[in-house]
Parts: C-alpha cells; structure tokens; sequence
C-alpha cells in the first residue's frame, strides 16, 4: 500500500470544452511506470499513439512529476513534459527544474494531462480551489519570459510558478520550448510547439499543500546523509565556480567539442566561453530546489539578466556558431528563452545554414543580404528572431535540419546533423564509439541525457569498439530515466558520485514501498522498451537507428585526434550487439514479444505482433 511520495491524482484538461477533472491513478499503474517519464510515456501509449501528428488535436500534451519531486531530496524538483513530437513524430519529451513540479503537488495533483484545442489563446490557473481557464488573448506574441511577468502581476502572487511558451511555440516552430520560472527550459523534442499548437499560453500553478511522506524520518536523515556526502567532495567547489560550463574546458580537452556545425572538434576560442570566463562574469550562484551544487550561474548581456548559458547552450551558441564571447552567447541564450526556443536545435540551425551558405548551397538571395559567416554574432541574433516568427530564411529552418535540408537542396543533406529528426546535442562522437551508439539508439533522437556514455570511451580508449561499451550505454539507458521518474536531477549521482543506493532508499521512506533498486532499474528497463514501442508503431526503428554522414565519412581535420572518424562496419557491430543484449529483433530493432512479456507490456506485444 503505498503511504506518500505519490498523491494519486492528476488533472485532466480538455481545451475543446473548456472542462477541467481531477482523475484517480490505481496503485498497480503508479508502482509499475514509477512517475513522472515513466507515467507519461504509458499514457502516450495509451492515449496518442495513432495520431496523424503532433499538432492532432487528440494529441496529449503530458506533464508529469515523480514520487520524490517537492521532497527533502537534493534536486527534487524535476518535472517531465511528453508528446509526440513535432521535431521526429515519435515519443518526445523533456525534463525540467524549478518549482512548478513542487507547487503541483503541494496543490494536490502529481501530474496535468493537457488535450483538444482551445478556440482562443488560453492559459490554465490551478490553486488549492481547484482550476480554471483563463483568456490569454493580451499574452499571445508575447515572450516567455514577458509572459511569466505579466502573469505574476495579474495573479498577484511573484511565487506563483508557471510554465510559458514564447512566439516559437505559437508559430510551431519544432524545436520550440518551454520555460519554467525564467531560468528552466524543457528544451528538447519541440514541446512548446505542442502547447502552441493547442493555443495554450501559460500553466500557472499555486501550492500551500503539504506533500505526504511515508517515513519523515528517514527521509530526513537520508536527505543529511546526504548532503553531508556532497558537501564533503573537493569537486563542490568547481561547481560553485563554474557550474556546468566548467565542461567547456573538458570538451576541449578531450577533442569532443563541436565547432563550426561539428566540422572541428576543438574551439580556438574555448577558454574564452567556458567556466573560467563564467567565473569572472557571473553575477551570483543559482541553485535548485534542496541541492548544494548551484550549476547555474546569472550573468547579464547587454542590459539582460540570464540564467545561463550552460554548456549545451555555450557548445550550440558559442564554437559550434563560431561565437567568441560569453557576452554575445548569453544575450543569444536570453533571446532563445524570451523568443522561446531550445538552444540546443536553434544553435544547430544556425550553423547548418552557416555551412550550407560557405558551401555555396545557399545563395546570397536566399538570406536576404546576411552574412552567413561563422563568427558573426548579429547574424545570429537575427536569425534566431527569423526562426521563431518563421521569416524568410528562418521559416526554412523552423521545422528543424531534416526538413531545412531537403528545402535546400543538393548536398546540404551531409551537412545536417540529426537522429531521427532530432538535432545532435554536444558531443563530437568521430572518437566516441560508445556515445555514438547512445545517440543512435535513443529513444527521442540524439540527445545526451539518454545515456552519456562519452567518460567511458575516454576510460577504456576512444578507438575500441567493445561489448562492455555496449553494456554500458543500456546501463545507463536503464538508469538515466530512473531520475527522470522519479522527479530528481541526476547530476549529484553523475558529477558528485551520490550512490544510486540513496535514490532507493528515499523512494522506500517516501512511499512505503519496499523496493530495491534493481526493481526500479526493471521498471526502467520496462519504460525504454515502451517508448522504443511507440516509435515501432510510428514507423521509426532499425533504419533510424544511424548517425549523420559526417562521423563516418569526415575526419576530425586537426588537433590531438586528427584523421579520427567512425568506422561504419564497427559501429554496425556493435549495433547488432545492442539488439541481442537488449532482447531486441536484429532485422527490425524493435523488442521481441518475449521480451515484452518478460517487461509485463503484453498488450504492448499484441499491438506489436498481433494478438495471441
């Protein structure tokens, strides 16, 4: 009998009819799916697999908190958002900070289930007297970031948490965001154009709610434990220093870090965008809900307050655009979040563009007299501004680089970067076979927090293809979610080495649920599979399991690793080792009907293979 962590409610929203109800989750669901990605994604299955599109009015838009999110656990503030996705038409989603996961369970409700269309721009209001719909006519072509303010002053409350879209999402645009309390983007897979699309403005949520717990206690005791253990790491003080961006420096040291639309692998620059620059501009330390390590860094760039950049932020607006100064990549970041787009997708835009127009494929009347040239910092503030009100160039680069490449034409196709639609996040993977077969493999398209497996080929050689590689990507394809379920950041485990024991002893004093981790693990295991399902069904599988042209076929052309490159017989190997391990068919890479049976998805296996 579970005891706290979960609340057991969420709230059902139909835009359509403008009706609002709170429905019950059965126990044997919550256990089974943990939360958050996990709840999610069963309810896409169930809900939205057969939907013509993302933008299908019958087309979810899911926002789920974990057991642990609001507790006394170090970043237990994480909240997933989920859809299918406008950027690859399959299982999309992304995870985010701040306080909105912890206001909607102190307001009584684990997650909110968004569908249908409104006929008029909207914005959803959920306190302790329940929800309502409100008219957000006055908000729409605003900024995100405009838009949280605005709504703070209308409610009356400057603690109110929300999420909020910008123009991008209004003019669904694919790699669209959305912003959560002015520094948090759920980034990735284009889920503010999802919002856009059902002309959704704002989620403003108000919590004054306790949250159950099980054994406070313990969950207490734990919490010190804790953080008393990450308070102890020398490597503490790094982060207060630099935060994330300290990976700049690391990336460039490694000859992973992607330069001019991934063509170089180190940044002349680096220094001049990564933690030590950081260091000396930021404003003050930014931290997250309950935790020691303060990642985040607010800095100001020519007259704006940003939170950020972060190291994606800085790969995609600083080297891989050319960018040089941490001022013009900040300001090129606050535009991201104001205009309401993920740095990561629009940073990879602009320097696919960059390269299709020094390689002659774009042509001089096609950009309508801008310069193109990598470094140019102005170019990139306007395109960013093109994207996301899909003007001129940037309406051809709006629905991601899959689609801006068969506009363009010709070659531009090598020069596109992606997997299965999705824009590949930081990591130059030529000397990296076992991040490379993460990106291939993940479930939403190239994005890092599926499995970062990039430590681990710098630990046991960056030219070797091997079976412990492959091992160590599903290893973490399992335990990487887990944080997403659960509701916490996963950065004290990965950085600061936090055991992956303490998450299953939190999860058992906030529920009651006695449970190992190796159980919750399954569950992981059990969710990988489910979404892997619903790419099956939507037609993406073993073919879309590749890499761009680029890895292969062009060698880092300087520095310490130069000549390296990918070996596509190699690569192929080690796929057909992922499948076999994984319990996958070899000629289709779906999951077998036996291995998802073994996961307790036998409805998912008649969907699959026909039923019997």
């Amino acid at each position: 009998m579970i005891k706290g962590g979960y609340l057991g409610r969420v709230l059902r929203v139909n835009l359509t009819t403008k009706e609002a109800r709170e429905e019950r989750l059965s126990e044997e669901f919550m256990v089974k799916y943990v939360g958050g990605r996990g709840w999610a994604s069963r309810i896409i299955w169930d809900e939205s697999l057969n939907v013509k599109s993302a933008f299908d009015p019958d087309n979810k838009l899911i926002v789920m908190t974990g057991p642990l999110t609001g507790l006394m656990v170090p970043g237990a503030c994480k909240v997933t958002v989920a859809s299918i996705s406008p950027a690859t038409g399959i299982y999309g989603d992304s995870n985010v900070g701040g306080l909105f996961g912890v206001q909607l369970k102190q307001a009584g409700f684990d997650g909110v289930i968004i569908e249908g269309v409104s006929e008029k721009p909207v914005y959803l209001w959920i306190n302790r007297r329940g929800a309502e719909l409100r008219s957000a006519e006055h908000l729409w072509g605003k900024g995100s970031l405009t838009t949280e303010s605005m709504l703070k002053k209308e409610l009356g409350d400057n603690s109110v948490s929300m999420l909020t879209i910008g123009p991008a999402g209004e003019n669904l645009v694919a790699f669209a965001c959305i912003t959560c309390d002015y520094g948090n983007q759920a980034g990735r897979t284009g889920m503010g154009a999802v919002m856009g699309a059902k002309r959704l403005k704002a989620i403003a949520v108000k919590g004054e709610d306790g949250i159950p717990v099980a054994d406070p206690a313990t969950m207490e005791k734990l919490y010190t434990e804790a953080l008393d253990y990450l308070k102890s790491k020398d490597e503490l003080r790094v982060w207060w220093d630099q935060g994330l961006m300290q990976v700049i420096e690391w990336a460039q040291e490694a000859s992973c870090l992607p330069t001019h639309n991934f063509q170089l692998a180190t940044f002349i620059h680096a220094k001049r965008i990564g933690g030590e620059a950081i260091s000396k501009a930021k404003i003050r330390d930014v931290s997250c809900y309950l935790c020691p390590m303060a990642c985040k860094k607010l800095v100001e760039a020519k007259g704006k307050l940003v939170i950020g950049p972060e190291y994606e932020t800085a790969v995609f607006l600083g080297s891989n655009v050319g960018l040089s100064s941490l001022e013009d990549v900040a300001y090129a970041n606050w535009l991201c979040d104001e205009l309401g787009m993920d740095t990561i997708s629009a940073g990879s835009l602009i320097a696919f563009a960059m390269e299709c127009w020094e390689r002659g494929l774009l042509r001089d009347d096609q950009v309508e007299g801008l310069d193109l040239s990598f470094g140019n910092a102005e170019t990139v503030f306007k395109l960013l501004e093109m994207m996301a009100h899909r003007e001129g160039l940037g309406a051809v680069l709006a629905d991601g680089v899959k689609e801006a490449a068969k506009r363009i034409g010709g070659d531009s196709e090598r020069y596109a970067l992606h997997v299965k639609g999705l824009e590949v996040s930081g990591y130059d993977v030529r000397a990296a076979p076992a991040m490379a077969l993460a990106y291939a493999t993940a479930d939403i398209g190239a994005h890092h927090n599926r499995a970062w497996a990039i430590t681990y080929d710098l630990k046991v050689g960056r030219d070797k293809y091997t079976e412990d590689k492959v091992k160590w990507v599903i290893y973490l394809q399992h335990v990487r979610p887990l944080f997403d379920c659960l509701g916490v950041c996963r950065l004290p485990w990965v950085e600061l080495g936090l055991d992956l024991r303490f998450y299953e002893k939190f999860y058992v004093a906030a529920t009651g649920i006695q449970v190992a981790l190796e159980e919750l693990l399954k569950a992981s295991e059990r969710i990988y599979n489910l979404t892997r399902a619903i790419g099956g069904v939507r037609g993406v599988a073993k073919k879309d399991d590749s890499l761009p042209r680029r890895f292969f076929e062009d060698p880092i052309p300087e520095g310490p690793l130069k000549g390296a490159k990918l070996s596509r017989e190699k690569f192929n190997q080690m796929l057909t080792k992922y499948y076999e391990l994984r319990g996958w068919d070899p000629e289709t890479g779906l999951p077998t009907r036996a291995k998802l049976i073994e996961l307790g998805l036998e409805d998912v296996a008649d969907k699959l293979y026909g039923g019997g």
